[in-house]
């Protein structure tokens, strides 16, 4: 079965082909960075118009890059949700029209769902159950995966995920869009144990909060003046989310028994938060995996390959397209059930 993934959920689009027997055949990624760069941040309208302008174009990049004809595509998958309402239908719309038109049946595929299973088309895949840490600009959550569609949710952020600190973080230091990466660049330079930052709710359960160190960050450089301490800013200010993350990964471990820890979305991709969870993991006997590098950020590989999961199954959608901008993961089935 040959499944074409599209991913339009935000400021990213993304276009793949999963072969159930070859693998991923062929992916195609635009990014909106330098579009929404000059705002700080993603501009819903303009998010939609280029995913408009950029879906054909990409769709045609991708079946000659991959040798694949249009009637070899077996289905089509497309981001249902969470996202931006109008990024979100430009997908669903493209793609539920050309399975309509190929006569090939559609499904719209869970934007996290996808995120936590793209570890899976590594080369060393993990195995269920896991603990899956789930960090990207919008969300941040601890996840005990037992199988496709049986998920339990351990913890959550209760009001900005890790992904948003770090934009807001960057975008107070005047640092360019998105935050992660600049303020993990600028973080090399800078002394980790420079200033103490607030590990919030740290020893309450397993929700996270990262609004009081966004606030505790911009306290500090009310403080500092005119005197240029940003890349020691920059350094704290990661280790405190860092920490933060990989404190509460071990002990969703210690509390869920399990030994494999699964991480994705954007802030998976930062180096620092890698190194402490292998090191602090080891120390417990666990062991963490992750998506390549490439599959990391927002991509339609991970919505092919989470849409053929659940069209084996034997689960499709209908001919009405649905998006659905807040979605819970926990209200997801198990398609064997269905």
């Amino acid at each position: 079965m040959i499944v074409l993934g599209l991913e339009t959920s935000c400021d990213e689009t993304g276009l793949a082909l999963y072969d159930s027997e070859l693998g991923l055949r062929g992916q195609v990624l635009y990014s909106q960075i330098k579009l929404h760069a000059e705002y700080g941040g993603v501009v819903p309208e303009l998010a939609s118009r280029d995913h408009v302008r950029k879906l054909i174009p990409l769709m045609n990049e991708l079946l000659e890059q991959s040798g694949v004809k249009k009637s070899d595509i077996d289905a089509v998958a497309y981001t249902r949700g969470p996202g931006l309402m109008g990024a979100l239908m430009t997908g669903a719309l493209f793609g539920r029209t050309l399975a309509f038109a190929l006569n090939k049946p559609a499904i719209g595929v869970h934007h996290m769902e996808g995120h936590m299973l793209a570890p899976l088309l590594s080369a060393t895949p993990p195995e269920f159950p896991f603990v899956a840490l789930l960090v990207s600009g919008g969300h941040s959550q601890l996840m005990a995966a037992y199988g496709i569609g049986q998920y339990e949710l351990l913890g959550e952020s209760i009001d900005d995920a890790a992904g948003e600190a770090f934009d807001k973080v960057a975008k107070m230091m005047g640092l360019p869009y998105p935050g992660g990466p600049n303020i993990a660049k600028l973080a090399e330079q800078g002394d980790a144990k420079a200033f103490e930052f607030p590990r919030p709710m740290l020893h309450q359960g397993l929700e996270f909060s990262f609004s009081g160190l966004k606030t505790a960050v911009s306290v500090q450089m009310k403080k500092l003046g005119d005197e240029n301490r940003d890349a020691d800013i920059a350094a704290s200010f990661q280790e405190a989310i860092v920490d933060t993350l990989v404190k509460k990964s071990v002990k969703a471990l210690k509390q869920t028994g399990l030994k494999r820890l699964v991480i994705a979305g954007g802030v998976s991709a930062n180096t620092r938060l890698r190194a402490r969870l292998e090191a602090d993991l080891a120390k417990i006997r666990a062991t963490v995996y992750y998506a390549e590098p490439a599959l990391c950020t927002d991509n339609g590989a991970m919505i092919a390959f989470a849409g053929y999961q659940r069209l084996k199954a034997g689960q499709q959608d209908g001919l009405s397209v649905t998006t659905t901008p807040r979605w819970p993961m926990t209200e997801l089935t198990n398609p064997e059930q269905v």
